[in-house]
């Protein structure tokens, strides 16, 4: 015998909470969902497809008569994709989220990780390094902003330690964030070079001991103040004229210090 309680109902029988208005009269400028993991495919330089899981968080702006937005949308328009979802799929979920939810605004970040196969300097050992990448897009009356966001480690040895020092100087690994906006596509491993030939020394994911010798000695002759990183990095940003605008930011996680030392560099074309 069945359970009235639990008999079938139609979705028109069921309250719209989240539509009905609200007279609190204050526009909500994100809302949605955060966290949302989902696979992701992600073609590089050299033409490989990397597959790979990603972090979705998605927004919407929600106008001030509404009680709330419809939470479950978001994620019906991530399987609603491909089962994988692509670098260039994103755009046109960007503007499926502003259609979807009958926003002026919509807003998502996609994070992931990026793997490259690097080779040791002198022995040529092969390793992955991996990178985490954002990308940022941003719907409003239609118009499309893409933005990206790439972290690549480095290592960054202090000019002062090496000048002062009779032997010797400190080092420490270091994050260099470069968010980019341009007019043309751009590979994500053109942001990465552009970083770790700027730096003391790049990273790898293995080194023997010749490799070791080599990358010491290497940052050793390349000392870098943090203030140097942004400043190198955010130069050559400028010589390319795809890119409108960028943030520059490194981060050393110092090794004779319990605290980072930090810079930053913001710059846009328009300014």
């Amino acid at each position: 015998m069945s359970n009235p309680k639990f008999s079938a109902v139609s979705a028109a029988d069921i309250a719209d909470v989240q539509g009905s208005p609200d007279t609190r009269n204050l526009t909500i400028d994100k809302v949605g969902v955060k966290n949302v993991r989902h696979p992701v495919r992600v073609q590089d330089r050299s033409g490989w497809e990397q597959h790979t899981v990603a972090t979705f968080n998605m927004y919407v702006e929600l106008p001030h008569s509404f009680k709330g937005t419809h939470m479950s949308r978001f994620v019906e328009i991530l399987n609603d994709q491909e089962r994988e979802i692509s670098v260039q799929s994103f755009r046109a979920m960007l503007q499926e989220t502003s259609e979807h939810l009958n926003a002026r605004t919509g807003h998502i970040e996609m994070t992931f990780p990026f793997f490259l196969e690097k080779q040791a300097p002198v022995t040529g050992v092969r390793s992955m390094m991996d990178y985490e990448v954002t990308l940022v897009g941003e719907i409003t009356d239609g118009k499309v902003m893409t933005e990206v966001n790439v972290v690549v480690p480095v290592t960054s040895l202090c000019p002062c330690s090496r000048q002062i020092s009779d032997y010797g100087a400190h080092n420490q690994r270091s994050h260099v964030t470069v968010q980019v906006r341009a007019s043309a596509f751009i590979w994500i491993e053109e942001l990465i070079d552009i970083v770790e030939q700027e730096a003391s020394c790049e990273l790898y994911g293995l080194l023997k001991r010749p490799d070791e010798k080599h990358v010491t000695e290497k940052a050793y002759d390349n000392p870098k103040f943090v203030e140097d990183l942004v400043r190198d990095v955010a130069g050559r940003l400028n010589q390319d004229q795809r890119i409108h605008s960028y943030t520059v930011e490194a981060e050393n996680f110092e090794s004779i210090h319990n605290h980072s030392a930090y810079a930053q560099i913001t710059f846009s074309r328009d300014a």
